[in-house]
């Protein structure tokens, strides 16, 4: 078995262990991940469901995205870091934050989503595809 994800909060509340690679990780520049992330983009890695353990209590919150699915966003009541994302519409898969990531450094952006929303002054390596929403199923 390959070398498990682990991160959590910064104050250690919420912690998390993911076994398997990631399925897709983008940097997203839509209204909302800015909104969150306080910067041009949020930066995720997004993994099968099966195979997570969440330990520690999360406040949670619920968004509706452009396409009209709910995502919940969940972060720590003690220190208010941003941990993860789950999809109504899509209950099998587990999103973090890459900079939950006891090594960030694993992370690994395979493109860009929702550029249509970028700011100048947010800059992404150039060599990522970008998409001016989401990809194609």
């Amino acid at each position: 078995m390959d070398k498990p994800y682990t991160g959590g909060c910064a104050c250690g509340a919420i912690r998390y262990s993911i076994a398997g690679e990631p399925l897709f990780a983008n940097h997203c520049q839509c209204r909302d991940c800015q909104r969150e992330s306080g910067t041009g983009h949020g930066s995720y890695a997004t993994f099968a469901r099966e195979g997570v353990t969440v330990t520690g209590d999360a406040k949670k919150w619920d968004i509706t995205g452009d396409s009209g699915n709910v995502k919940t966003r969940a972060f720590c009541p003690a220190c208010g870091v941003a941990v993860y994302m789950t999809f109504k519409a899509m209950p099998d898969i587990f999103t973090i934050r890459a900079a939950s990531l006891d090594e960030p450094a694993r992370y690994k952006p395979h493109v860009v989503t929702y550029a249509a929303r970028a700011y100048d002054w947010d800059h992404l390596d150039a060599g990522l595809t970008k998409f001016e929403t989401m990809p194609p199923s």
